[in-house]
């Protein structure tokens, strides 16, 4: 709403007119002169004693240079007015409908001068700038989901191949039977999450907010990694508080606690610490996941939220990169927030910030 009522506050203080007032009282002015010379004139062939056709031909000749002038400088302001602007506008618009994004229209005063019209071809460069970020985005969105597709389909045919061969030894085939599974399954999961970012994205999904007990759902979420961190020799830490209440969707924000915790997991070795974490003030409550795993480097870390990044190709076949999107964009739509600090070869800390619940519907709830 902020970004709408700027916007019309600056397309208010524009000059909404190409033409002035001032420009007509010029006219006005001048047209009043052009008469009073042509009384002049007439009043010059008559003190001169002109022949009558002289009389009649000098106001006639006269009029036809103003009407002339007049209509050429007319000619100009709209030329300069509409005209070329409209054509170069018109000249764009076709570049951009064949495909090029690259067009840029300068505007046709400085931004103290801006008009209407200027605010027009700002907008059309602004559209043409998101079109464009639009076409780069799904032009990475369909090879990065090819490749992520071609992976695991690649190693289905592969070990299907295998199992066809009737001497194969059971051990194998029981082996390339696990890889199809687990290619299956990172298939499923590949489709399941870009289903629901995608929904996400386009508010198909709107979260559907409830008091609930932000401790409990993170004890559960743990809990539901207990034997990976255990088979990894993995000694998990959690310092929370007894029970904190805030009014979120419980279904979403469950995925993004496993999402952190299942990464955590995954990247971190064995013998090493997994710590969650949560503290509550007044208006905010704070839950991070911290590991002690690989670690990300700078460039890693500015695209870790990104659709199909994956920065430790190590652990490439273990995720799909959709994760942490996924991620973000529920903590967008749940008016929360995450931020990562990391460091490679010593770990990675996600720090979640959400609202808590008001405390006047948390007495409610609690009467409840």
């Amino acid at each position: 709403m902020t970004g709408t009522g700027d916007r019309r506050k600056s397309v208010e203080k524009v000059r909404q007119s190409r033409f002035p007032v001032s420009l007509f009282a010029v006219l006005f002015v001048i047209l009043l002169l052009m008469s009073g010379v042509h009384m002049g004139l007439v009043v010059l062939g008559e003190e001169e004693n002109f022949s009558w056709w002289l009389q009649i031909l000098i106001p006639l000749v006269y009029w036809a240079l103003v009407a002339g002038g007049v209509t050429r400088y007319t000619r100009y302001r709209m030329e300069k007015a509409y005209e070329v602007p409209m054509q170069t506008l018109a000249k764009a618009t076709s570049l951009v409908a064949n495909g090029d994004f690259s067009v840029y229209v300068p505007t046709m005063n400085t931004p103290d001068k801006w008009d209407y019209l200027d605010v027009m071809i700002m907008d059309f460069n602004k559209m043409v700038e998101e079109l464009g970020s639009m076409e780069t985005m799904k032009t990475d969105f369909f090879s990065d989901v090819s490749h992520e597709f071609k992976t695991p389909l690649s190693v289905i045919y592969t070990n299907a191949q295998l199992l066809e061969k009737e001497e194969l030894p059971k051990e194998t085939r029981r082996e390339c039977t696990r890889n199809i599974l687990r290619s299956s399954e990172r298939l499923g999961n590949l489709i399941t999450n870009m289903l629901k970012l995608n929904k996400l994205e386009k508010q198909v999904i709107q979260p559907v907010s409830q008091s609930y007990d932000l401790c409990r759902q993170l004890s559960d979420c743990a809990l539901q990694f207990e034997n990976q961190w255990e088979e990894k020799n993995i000694e998990f830490e959690a310092e929370l508080e007894e029970r904190v209440t805030i009014m979120a969707d419980e279904g979403l924000l469950e995925l993004v606690w496993t999402n952190l915790l299942s990464n955590a997991v995954k990247f971190t070795p064995s013998g090493g610490t997994i710590t969650l974490s949560q503290v509550s003030d007044g208006e905010n409550v704070t839950v991070s996941v911290a590991d002690t795993g690989c670690g990300m480097d700078e460039e890693t870390v500015k695209h870790v939220f990104d659709k199909f990044y994956q920065g430790d190709a190590s652990h490439s076949t273990q995720g799909n990169g959709l994760g942490l999107a996924l991620v973000k964009r529920i903590l967008q739509l749940s008016d929360g927030s995450i931020t990562v600090e990391s460091t490679a070869g010593k770990g990675s800390v996600f720090t979640v910030t959400l609202p808590l619940i008001p405390a006047d519907s948390r007495m409610e709830t609690e009467e409840r």
